[in-house]
């Protein structure tokens, strides 16, 4: 499982979303966690400090170019460049902060260019309440780009060669004087890659990679729940000419349940139960979700409203020992429809009601003639 939270995610918008949505989204977050608004709220203010973060970089188009391309890594370097004298972060000089950040198209140093990391993935898995319980191995199938056959993800014909870059001589970059400084870029020529392709693959036009379906094998753990994400490292869409694969993520969707609603680790049902059940006492049972059957204890002059616990009855904890609990919320039912003995019945129980048996119903309206007389 992955526990790094994706800076989009965070934002709730997609990868694909323009600075106007992303601004728009950190407002409405920001309002929504800041301290003033939740005080002494820990997870709020941790929050908040989590969306500002990751506004901080997806505002700035270059750190997040960066991002886009290394991840948490490149804003973690990032942020580190901050402070006093010398060069933190232990960079050797501001060439190799640049580099670290954002790729070869600044910095100094010897090698060719990056390669360009494949796109992560998103797919989105419905189960049931029941599969959250239990978990369940299943396959899924998607479209990907993946590395191609016949080059082997060199985009290179088969047969042919990769040559190298006569404009940066293998380098991936090439300098230019702007007065006092020396400024490296990427190559226009082989665009950083230190490489060129002389005769593209036929069969991925010298991409190195194909759209294909890929069926793969997903382990869904017990105790997820809705927004849990599964990382898949490496299932992506496959990076250009032989670049590492992206990511595949499973954002998880559990239905809902006729039944149970569910709290973290905790289930929720509300139960009906008769007067005679309310006022003597009794048990009720409840189908499980491991398939047991649940005895609930109804105490005798339970409450409508009232809600008794079953401990250790709830959900799996996620990667983790034990349960959650079962709350049952008592709904107490009144008669709809009386024979004449069931009348005549609880007409005697009412001449007998005393204010021990019935305190709050009859404390108040003693109340109310004490404080305002008998009604006239």
């Amino acid at each position: 499982m992955e526990t790094e939270i994706d800076f989009y995610e965070l934002l709730e918008v997609e990868r694909t979303a323009d600075d106007k949505t992303i601004k728009s989204a950190y407002r409405k977050l920001a309002m929504r966690f800041h301290p003033d608004r939740n005080p002494g709220d820990a997870e709020a203010e941790a929050q908040f400090k989590a969306i500002s973060r990751a506004y901080d970089c997806l505002k700035d188009p270059q750190k997040r170019a960066a991002y886009d391309r290394y991840g948490h890594a490149a804003y973690e370097q990032a942020a580190s460049g901050g402070g006093g004298g010398g060069h933190p972060g232990g960079f050797s000089d501001i060439g190799d902060i640049f580099e670290t950040i954002f790729g070869s198209a600044f910095g100094g140093g010897g090698g060719g260019g990056r390669p360009r990391r494949g796109a992560d993935l998103r797919y989105d898995m419905e189960i049931t309440l029941e599969e959250a319980f239990h978990g369940k191995d299943t396959e899924i199938s998607i479209e990907v780009s993946q590395t191609c056959e016949p080059c082997h993800g060199s985009g290179a014909e088969p047969g042919t060669d990769v040559k190298r870059c006569d404009t940066c001589a293998g380098m991936g970059k090439v300098r230019a004087q702007q007065g006092f400084f020396v400024v490296e870029r990427a190559c226009p020529t082989c665009h950083g890659r230190g490489e060129v392709i002389a005769t593209p693959c036929r069969a991925c036009g010298g991409e190195g990679r194909v759209d294909m379906p890929q069926n793969l094998e997903i382990t869904v753990p017990p105790g997820v729940e809705t927004g849990t994400r599964i990382r898949l490292s490496g299932k992506g869409e496959a990076g250009p000419q032989g670049a590492p694969p992206g990511d595949l993520y499973i954002f998880m969707h559990v239905r809902r349940h006729d039944v149970f609603e569910r709290d973290g680790t905790n289930l929720f049902t509300k139960v009906p139960i008769t007067f005679s059940k309310a006022a003597l006492g009794g048990t009720v049972s409840l189908p499980g979700l491991d398939g047991e059957w649940i005895t609930v204890n109804i105490p005798a002059g339970v409450q409508s409203g009232e809600q008794l616990r079953k401990r250790g009855d709830g959900m799996p904890v996620l990667q983790g020992r034990g349960r959650g609990d079962l709350i049952v919320d008592i709904q107490v039912e009144t008669p709809r429809k009386l024979s004449s003995r069931q009348k005549e019945l609880l007409r005697e129980f009412q001449q007998s009601e005393t204010q021990n048996q019935c305190p709050d119903s009859m404390g108040f309206f003693e109340r109310i003639k004490a404080g305002w007389g008998k009604p006239r």
